[in-house]
């Protein structure tokens, strides 16, 4: 089963969890845009930041949602989510508040951003499923993680086939 991932995420405050899960090896991803790159698809407006996250998704089986303390909250977050359902892409969750950051930081956990959708009158959270480490320690969380994300993108990519 393909596994070419488009990764979701905030950011600003989890650039640098984020990259540690990209950069696992584990599944092909999406590049993400340089600092320069999205400066100028920002500056296109909202329909251009709309055509790049197509563009992004284009040829991707999955997106992973990247969950850290403010991604719920993220107009663009909250877009690819909805993007990709309708793409017909699998949706997963994987919590990363436990990674530490570039300052040696963890974060809170954050809610889950799949509570605020809705598909045909069932919510979204029942469908879509998130993962969270058990452990607090960041190497293990990172374990946990790199040892079951390709397990949960196929089963996420599953789901999808279903509805």
């Amino acid at each position: 089963m393909a596994r070419n991932v488009f990764y979701s995420f905030h950011y600003d405050k989890d650039a640098w969890r984020a990259s540690q899960v990209r950069n696992m090896g584990v599944v092909e991803g999406n590049v993400p845009a340089r600092d320069n790159d999205w400066e100028s698809v920002k500056r296109g407006g909202d329909a251009a930041i709309e055509r790049w996250i197509d563009a992004q998704m284009s040829g991707r089986s999955c997106a992973v949602v990247l969950i850290g303390a403010e991604t719920a909250t993220r107009k663009w977050v909250k877009h690819e989510i909805k993007r990709a359902w309708e793409l017909r892409k699998g949706v997963v969750g994987v919590y990363i508040h436990q990674l530490k950051d570039l300052n040696g930081a963890t974060a809170n956990k954050g809610v889950n951003p799949f509570n605020a959708f809705n598909i045909s009158g069932t919510d979204f959270n029942r469908i879509v499923k998130t993962y969270d480490s058990p452990y607090y320690d960041s190497k293990q969380a990172y374990s946990y993680i790199y040892s079951n994300l390709a397990s949960w993108i196929d089963e996420a990519i599953a789901i999808r086939a279903r509805y």
